[in-house]
């Protein structure tokens, strides 16, 4: 998909389209990214749970994290 469609005339596709066939877009582009969204958190998640399961990464409260910070000082 190298090809590049400039916005505006994207604008104005979308708005040849029927208010249904609108709505149905909006609809479809906020489900793309929202899957986009949950694999980029998945993609971030993978590094932290391996450094938990190595124990190279610590689980805890607010409270700990502070104590765990100023106790390396």
């Amino acid at each position: 998909m190298n090809n590049v469609v400039p916005f505006q005339t994207v604008l104005e596709y979308v708005e040849a389209l029927s208010t249904e066939e609108q709505d149905l877009l909006l609809e479809l582009i906020y489900k793309r990214r929202v899957e986009q969204r949950r694999r980029e958190i998945a993609r971030n998640a993978a590094p932290t749970l391996e450094a938990l399961k190595t124990g190279k990464a610590k689980c805890g409260t607010l409270a700990d994290l502070r104590a765990d910070l100023l106790s390396q000082e």
